[in-house]
């Protein structure tokens, strides 16, 4: 009996065990096929994505061979057949913009993959192969002693005129240059740009001085601070102690505040940061026509009140009750005790943009903005109320001949993306005549309010269906997920030392308003044909035909 009992256990042992093997068994086997599953579902789901994200419906047949396509065009100046994307498909482009503001857990990353997944590949800078794209590439036509703003003598060299002068000339023995074999090379980086300054551009696509003009105006001692008279609201020059000259334009709004819908634009504030970004924007829109400008920190009483000679300033200097120190200045619009500007207690922050040449030595030239706003309350201009306004300045001086028409819908372009209203009037150098670029100065008040897009701005290309093809296809390459323009917006405005320069939502804003541009022109070539709307400026360069 004792020997019987061991055995009966023994089995009923063994049977049990078994069990539960073969249940395990089930069970992993389960477990295995269930990522496969899901990994299934994260591929199909990414390509159903992926396809809304380049604007085609996903089970599209020839969906790849369609981007492509899109692609090779745009890489080889984007012929007659990049054009014509249908008003459709970048509205469905615009959707996948917009998704960008969703949650994180709700949306995937700039790389394509989800939140997630495993990280894939560092991607290299799309800045960088921005500018290294064909588009970027294409060279100034030859340059004549005449299309430079000034001749560098090799036997000369520039001095500042006077510590209390904003003119510079080369006869006067108070700033003199280290000897060298060329005098040129010795020059600081700011009598550099101005050397650089030709009739198509403030400054070339590859220019050297330009990262090193931005690191100076953020960084090196400022030596005198002054307000600069005229404009609506205050804004001081200042002086570096290489002589060069910066105007400074002080923080009054934080980035994430809105301008009040209520507000009219010419009441707005000037933004310090859309300054900021309104140069790395216009450099990245290929037109390099707004000096360099750059962010900085300075000390309130170290580097302005202490270093001023302007005893009107000065008097304007006072120490709040929260114990930070304050100024207002003279001017138009908010220089008073209700509209102080203050550091935090003495520390503030604003925007340093790079002088242009003095007058005295480069004149310049102010034109009324054809499509300048009435700046009343009630009026309104002759282009808001005449549709065919266009008909007329087309056959006005100087917009019947050269390119000050296609010059228009450039700076038209820009103020759109960033929401400027306030452009009434431009200036040109006088030297070049009316065969030149339009500087794109004073951009305080764009990137105001980044919910809503004011298309009364695009009123000149509504009306004149006009513009350059390198604009256009740059556009068009902006719009792009390889390039699009919130991404190297953002990418370029992470080099200012004040960064971040924008609120998050402007960056949707820019991609949104960039599809409304190119729906405007495509619906321009629609009615009038490619050849009547697009001026071609690319001369012998390749161009795809379908």
């Amino acid at each position: 009996m004792y020997r019987r009992i061991p055995i009966s256990i023994c089995w009923k042992s063994k049977g049990a065990f078994s069990f539960l093997i073969l249940i395990s068994l089930v069970l992993h086997i389960l477990i295995s096929l269930l990522p496969l599953q899901e990994l299934n579902a994260q591929t199909c789901d990414r390509n159903i994505r992926a396809a809304v994200k380049r604007g085609l419906p996903p089970n599209r047949p020839g969906l790849r061979g369609r981007a492509s396509k899109t692609y090779r065009e745009l890489q080889n100046f984007a012929g007659p057949g990049s054009p014509n994307r249908s008003p459709q498909t970048l509205r469905k482009a615009r959707g996948s913009s917009d998704r960008s503001q969703m949650s994180p857990s709700k949306q995937f990353s700039r790389s394509g993959s989800p939140p997630d997944s495993k990280p894939r590949r560092q991607i290299a800078s799309k800045l960088a192969a921005l500018f290294q794209h064909p588009l970027y590439q294409v060279p100034t036509p030859h340059l004549t002693p005449d299309d430079h703003l000034f001749s560098v003598n090799s036997a000369e060299r520039f001095t500042a005129k006077s510590s209390d002068s904003d003119g510079w000339v080369s006869n006067e023995q108070v700033y003199v240059l280290p000897d060298g074999e060329s005098p040129s090379d010795t020059y600081p980086n700011w009598l550099k740009f101005f050397i650089g300054i030709n009739r198509y551009e403030l400054y070339a696509q590859n220019s050297s001085q330009v990262g090193s003009l931005l690191k100076e105006l953020a960084t090196l001692k400022i030596v005198r601070a002054v307000q600069k008279l005229g404009g609506t609201q205050l804004k001081l020059t200042m002086t570096l102690q290489n002589y060069g000259k910066a105007l400074f334009k002080p923080l009054k709004q934080t980035r994430d505040q809105e301008t009040s819908p209520d507000l009219f634009y010419f009441s707005d504030f000037e933004r310090h940061n859309a300054e900021i970004a309104a140069f790395h924007l216009d450099r990245i829109l290929g037109f390099r026509r707004i000096p360099p400008v750059s962010g900085r920190q300075v000390n309130v009483v170290k580097d302005i009140k202490e270093l001023t000679t302007d005893g009107q300033l000065e008097r304007t200097f006072f120490t709040s009750p929260a114990n930070n120190v304050c100024f207002y200045g003279t001017c138009s619009y908010y220089c008073n005790m209700e509209h102080p500007l203050c550091g935090k207690p003495e520390m503030m922050e604003g925007s340093m943009a790079a002088y242009l040449p003095d007058v005295t030595l480069a004149k310049r030239l102010s034109w009324r903005n054809p499509w300048k706003r009435s700046y009343h309350k009630t009026k309104k201009a002759k282009w808001e109320v005449n549709p065919k306004y266009c008909d007329k300045i087309k056959r006005t001086t100087p917009y019947n001949t050269g390119t000050r028409l296609v010059d228009i819908m450039d700076m038209t372009i820009l103020d759109f993306l960033m929401g400027n209203m306030d452009r009434h009037h431009y200036e040109t150098f006088q030297k070049f005549g009316n065969d030149t670029f339009l500087l794109h100065l004073d951009n305080g008040r764009g990137f105001g309010r980044h919910s809503h897009d004011e298309l009364s701005i695009l009123a000149p290309l509504r009306q004149c269906c006009r513009i350059r093809r390198s604009t256009f296809l740059r556009l068009q390459l902006l719009s792009t997920d390889a390039f699009r323009l919130s991404d190297v917006m953002s990418e370029s405005l992470q080099s200012d030392r004040l960064s971040p320069i924008l609120a998050q939502p402007h960056f949707s804003a820019l991609d949104r308003r960039l599809l409304t541009v190119l729906e405007t022109t495509q619906g321009c070539i629609r009615q009038h044909g490619e050849a009547s709307v697009l001026m071609d400026d690319l001369g012998a360069w390749p161009v795809t035909q379908d």
